[in-house]
């Protein structure tokens, strides 16, 4: 794993994101979003949301890549058979994030990519091998048995898929 290459998309997503926020007026905030159902001020929190989710998805790795793969296996299946009710509850999660307003959301990504650079530079080699089976219903990009190393390069996959829909400069 590239370890600098990863920080250094995060970093661009992160200018990205401001760069984004600083330019938006309140209508373009209020437009709809391309292919998605939010706007683009909750389309905003959900790219932030695609990187604060990785910080949870961390602690699962660490877990579940010491016990058996039937374990995360199950546990796969399991989120699998609720992707109905997750996909409302990340629907309405960016809807009521998008009330936090863009520039809060773009100081808390701040943050969170902030943790994200000392918790990959803390990873071992042995860490970053470590993985785990993924409910694929749940996301694009979530395949079927991912590393530490793949966790880390995910949201930056999340985040270029949304940056996408976002129609604040069109």
């Amino acid at each position: 794993m590239d370890r600098q290459a990863v920080h250094e998309q995060w970093e661009r997503d992160r200018a990205t994101l401001h760069e984004l926020v600083a330019a938006a007026t309140t209508a373009e905030l209020r437009r709809r979003s391309a292919g998605t159902r939010w706007t683009n001020g909750q389309l905003v929190f959900h790219l932030v949301f695609g990187y604060q989710i990785v910080r949870a998805l961390l602690v699962l790795v660490r877990l579940f890549g010491r016990l058996p793969g039937s374990v995360s296996r199950r546990f796969a299946a399991a989120l699998n058979a609720a992707t109905p009710p997750f996909h409302v509850i990340n629907y309405l999660g960016s809807c009521g994030g998008g009330l936090l307003g863009p520039r809060r959301a773009a100081a808390w990504l701040d943050r969170i990519i902030a943790s994200l650079h000392r918790s990959l530079d803390r990873a071992t080699e042995a860490d970053l091998a470590r993985g785990m089976h993924y409910p694929t219903r749940w996301d694009p990009f979530f395949q079927p048995y991912m590393t530490l190393a793949d966790i880390y390069r995910y949201p930056s996959l999340h985040f270029a898929f949304h940056r996408q829909q976002l129609t604040l400069d069109r």
